[in-house]
């Protein structure tokens, strides 16, 4: 259950944190979500940054009108909005939420208490679900994209993909941006836990969106493919490796092959039975050293943190 404010005085309270809403024609749903950050929340108007994707709707009028800052992001993609309100932050926290009134404002408090317990990052896990608020296919894709970074990251995080989390605004002055549009998630946790940062989560409610769907099953697809360059930026070795297990594939293929014709039919084929045995020796070496690379980039995190508790961080 999110947590109320205890009578404190919501300046002080938020004084450390800048909320920051991406949006791209959200005119039915700007509104309503400005409402419950600013009278639910009780986040102070000056503490609100909208950044507008260039809508073509009245999504901007509608956000002016509640008296909070609206600025136009450079380029496109919410990567870019991302970034663009980096220009515009002085505070020692972002928190980050979209505008279609899928996440509840009522949270805000708790993941803002929740970083302050030194961590780098902290997501609203996505685990209390309004009926209809995501479709199976969604599901399963989420649960798979999850379950990838989990192992190529080596964290236990249940909801990579969540679009309510707060980050230390230094830390997020570090990210590349290279992820487009909603991979830049995935990019900024690998980020954070790749340099030996601390991540939490909280569990959040998911409601339905309000206006039209903007992902579908490709976009899915783009941050599958954005993840793998984030593993090939953050652990190249392990990248290779993989690429170099995949040898298993015509390396077994052949040898079933050579070994059905020398035992159904008495033909033996040695030039191709060597080149099975090579190139499945390859492959199974390569997979135990991509393993083992997943062991040793986990030994560095815990070694990074080693080094960040002695220096007092």
């Amino acid at each position: 259950m999110a947590l109320e404010l205890d009578g404190m005085e919501e300046a002080e309270q938020y004084k450390n944190l800048t909320v920051v809403i991406p949006v791209l024609n959200e005119e039915e749903a700007i509104g309503k979500v400005l409402e419950e950050v600013i009278n639910q929340a009780k986040v102070p108007k000056d503490k609100i940054l909208i950044v507008d994707g260039k809508s073509t709707d009245k999504t901007v009028e509608i956000a002016k009108s509640y008296g909070v800052k609206v600025i136009e992001q450079e380029g496109i993609g919410k990567s870019m909005a991302i970034k663009t309100a980096l220009n515009y932050v002085g505070t020692e926290y972002i928190l980050i939420m979209d505008g279609d009134y899928t996440y509840p404002a009522k949270y805000i408090v708790d993941l803002y208490r929740e970083i302050k317990k030194e961590k780098d990052i902290v997501i609203g896990s996505r685990k209390k679900l309004e009926k209809g608020a995501q479709g199976l296919i969604y599901k399963i894709g989420n649960f798979g994209l999850t379950l990838t970074f989990n192992i190529l990251f080596g964290t236990r995080i249940s909801d990579v993909l969540s679009g309510m989390y707060i980050v230390r605004t230094d830390i997020l002055r570090e990210i590349s941006f290279n992820s487009k549009n909603f991979g830049i998630e995935s990019e900024i946790l690998a980020h954070v836990v790749s340099e030996g940062g601390y991540a939490g989560e909280i569990q959040i409610e998911y409601r339905k969106r309000i206006g039209k769907k903007k992902l579908g099953v490709l976009h899915g697809f783009h941050i599958f493919v954005d993840m793998i360059k984030l593993m090939l930026n953050y652990n190249p070795t392990f990248f290779i490796f993989i690429l170099g297990s995949l040898l298993l594939i015509p390396g077994l293929a052949l040898g079933l092959y050579v070994a059905y014709y020398y035992f159904f039919t008495d033909i033996t084929y040695y030039v191709k039975g060597l080149v099975a045995i090579m190139l499945t020796l390859a492959g199974f070496q390569s997979l135990l050293l991509a393993v083992l690379t997943l062991f040793i980039k986990r030994m560095e995190i815990r070694f990074l943190r080693l080094i960040r508790k002695s220096r007092g961080r």
